[in-house]
């Protein structure tokens, strides 16, 4: 073999190193994780401060004769005998203030008044897997139903897809804000959620039409544990990519999947699990099967048996989030007590959370809870006003992820506020003024303040 002279070799070895100085990665390519941004802007409000009334904090405090200041669209102070210049001031004597209630599960919106096929929007149900169907996109916010919500004291809530499917797709969480885009109402900086959902619904939704439709309840285990086997596998695909790519090496990026773009946030820890589920032994697997993928297992909606795993819930951090007294609608939903929450509520570290899954329910949802409390007090438990409203406030927005921002009348969190005329617990309470970030949004005496519809007034 010829020999090359060493000044050749000089020249092919800086060309060579030439090369590789001057070559560049190819840009990376990132995911944007919210490609549909919040465009909330709070609406005009004055620094106002709220006296002489019955206080519950929504942290189990209950203040008589108090007074809520509300500068900046923030809780500023809560207390007796406050004062501040330059505010607008309310009397509130008789009256009870609360925290704004937050909803975690709703439907207003996907499945809007009129109810009819062409507004039916909330359930994609074509296949047991539509983790990539987003609630937000079929939101229509001229829904009557928000305006109703509000004058029930509902500052904030979580949209849902239905629950044919074992995963239905992500959930939206919304200030409760007349608005004509979906984006308006959107909460800023609200993790996302994922629907999931067990029992009777997801094996029963395709008949048996389908090959890959589950049947049995061991049919939808099976279904969900592909799902994220699945998603791991895309996870580390990705993971891989980002430390390639770090190290210089220009690797190529997987391929898109929307499906499992929304698994991998849930592995992640950016969207939290809401899964509709009834029976006890289904919530123990599913917290299993969180833990076998390394994700937490989240809220358990409607929660028919939470009572019978109370300490189970508490000691995995799942709130459980139920209704009053719906029950033996189906076979899962028959082995119902109606001091359910009240049992779920009672074990240390728990998150007992009233929903209302209704477009009637959500505009009494005080009332509802009510329902409950007198329900256990009978049967031997010491309810209190002021650590049941935690129910619909504060736990409610721990269950959503946003418990730093509201839920409490704690100093620097949003201003999200409700005036009611009497307990708001009684079967005659009313929420007579509502403020969303210090800005008032209802007012049951002031028409300026009682938002309609645009489909509703085309209507008349």
């Amino acid at each position: 073999m010829a020999k090359m002279a060493p000044r050749l070799i000089v020249i092919a070895i800086s060309t060579a190193l030439l090369g590789c100085n001057s070559a560049q990665q190819d840009p990376k390519v990132s995911i944007n994780k919210n490609p549909y941004p919040s465009t909330y802007q709070v609406m005009p409000r004055t620094s106002t401060l709220l006296i002489n009334a019955t206080v519950l904090t929504g942290t189990g405090e209950r203040i008589d004769g108090a007074d809520v200041l509300m500068v900046d669209g923030k809780i500023n102070a809560v207390g007796r005998q406050l004062s501040q210049d330059n505010v607008t001031v309310i009397d509130a004597s008789g009256k009870w203030i609360t925290p704004g209630i937050v909803d975690v599960h709703s439907h207003l919106g996907v499945y809007p008044s009129p109810s009819a096929d062409a507004h039916g929007d909330g359930n994609e149900v074509t296949s047991p897997n539509t983790a990539e169907v987003w609630a937000e996109h079929s939101v229509w916010p001229q829904d009557p139903g928000f305006n109703r919500a509000r004058e029930g004291g509902i500052t904030t809530l979580q949209i849902l897809p239905g629950s044919a499917n074992l995963i239905g797709g992500r959930g939206v969480t919304l200030k409760n804000i007349p608005a004509t885009t979906m984006q308006g109402m959107k909460f800023p900086q609200a993790p996302y959620g994922l629907k999931m959902a067990c029992g009777e619904n997801p094996k029963g939704a395709y008949g048996r039409k389908r090959k890959e439709a589950p049947m049995t309840r061991m049919g939808n285990m099976a279904g969900y544990r592909q799902a994220f086997i699945e998603a791991t596998e895309y996870k580390r695909a990705w993971d891989k990519y980002d430390a390639d790519y770090a190290a210089g090496l220009n690797p190529s990026a997987p391929e898109r999947d929307l499906t499992k773009d929304t698994l991998r946030g849930v592995l992640e820890g950016d969207i939290l699990i809401h899964n509709h589920c009834y029976k006890a032994e289904e919530m123990a697997m599913m917290v299993d099967l969180g833990k076998e993928f390394n994700y937490h297992s989240g809220t358990f909606h409607h929660a028919i048996e939470g009572y019978k795993i109370a300490e189970l819930l508490a000691e995995n951090g799942n709130c459980a989030a139920m209704w009053p007294d719906w029950w033996g609608f189906k076979m899962e939903a028959y082995d119902m007590v109606v001091e359910n929450a009240a049992i779920v509520d009672a074990v240390n570290n728990s998150c007992a959370v009233v929903h209302s899954d209704s477009s009637v329910t959500i505009q009494r949802l005080n009332q509802e809870t009510a329902k409950i409390m007198h329900s256990a007090n009978q049967n031997g438990f010491d309810l209190k006003e002021e650590h049941v409203i935690g129910w619909i406030t504060s736990n409610a927005a721990k269950s959503l992820g946003i418990a730093d921002k509201t839920g409490s009348l704690e100093v620097g969190k949003n201003a999200d506020v409700v005036i009611w005329n009497s307990n708001p617990f009684s079967v005659y309470a009313k929420a007579e003024q509502v403020f969303i970030d210090g800005a008032k949004m209802f007012d049951h005496q002031d028409d300026a303040y009682r938002a309609k519809s645009d489909f509703m007034l085309g209507q008349q």
